[in-house]
C-alpha cells in the first residue's frame, strides 16, 4: 500500500522580524518607556480632570438638547475615552465604571431609550471616585458602586 506523501513548507515568520527580530524583547526600551510614563504621571490628575469635564459637558448637552443621536454619541465617546484612560491615569475603577456606562449606551439601536437616571449615576460615581480618590474596586465604596451599577445595567439590558 502506497501512503500519500506530504511536503512541509516552512513559511518565514515575518511578524517576528518586524517587531524585534531574533533578539527578543528589548528590556532597555521597556524601561525607558516606563520611565517616560512615570515622568508624566504628575500630569495625570489634571488630564483626568479634563476628561471628567468633557464627560460632564456631554451630560449637560443631553440635558439641554435631549437624548438624541448626536448627544448620546458624544456621551458615548467621552465614556469610551475614560474607559481607555482610567487605568492609565491610575484609576482602574474609572475604567470599570466607564465600561459599564459604555455597555449601557453601546448599541445605537437602543441607546436613545437608555434611562437617564442610570447614565447620571455612572457619571456621578466617576466624579465621586476622583473627588474621594477611590482608585480601585478594592475600596469598599468603589466595589459597591461598580457592582451596583453593573447589576443595574445588566438588569436593564436583559429587558
Amino acid at each position: 500500500m502506497n501512503k500519500p506523501t506530504a511536503e512541509v513548507i516552512q513559511v518565514p515568520n515575518m511578524l517576528k522580524l518586524k517587531v524585534g527580530g531574533r533578539g527578543g524583547i528589548d528590556m532597555a526600551a521597556i524601561a525607558k518607556a516606563e520611565a517616560a510614563l512615570k515622568s508624566l504621571s504628575g500630569n495625570f490628575a489634571q488630564w483626568l480632570n479634563d476628561e471628567i469635564v468633557k464627560l460632564e459637558a456631554a451630560r449637560q448637552g443631553v440635558r439641554a438638547d435631549g437624548l438624541n443621536a448626536q448627544t448620546v454619541e458624544t456621551l458615548y465617546l467621552r465614556a469610551h475615552d475614560l474607559k481607555g484612560l482610567g487605568a492609565t491615569y491610575e484609576f482602574p475603577l474609572i475604567t470599570r465604571l466607564a465600561a459599564s456606562l459604555c455597555k449601557l449606551i453601546d448599541d445605537p439601536a437602543t441607546r436613545l431609550s437608555a434611562p437617564m437616571f442610570l447614565v447620571d449615576a455612572h457619571i456621578d460615581a466617576i466624579k465621586a471616585c476622583v473627588r474621594d480618590d477611590i482608585k480601585t474596586d478594592e475600596h469598599p465604596v468603589g466595589r459597591a458602586l461598580a457592582l451596583e451599577l453593573e447589576g443595574r445595567v445588566a438588569e436593564y439590558l436583559a429587558g
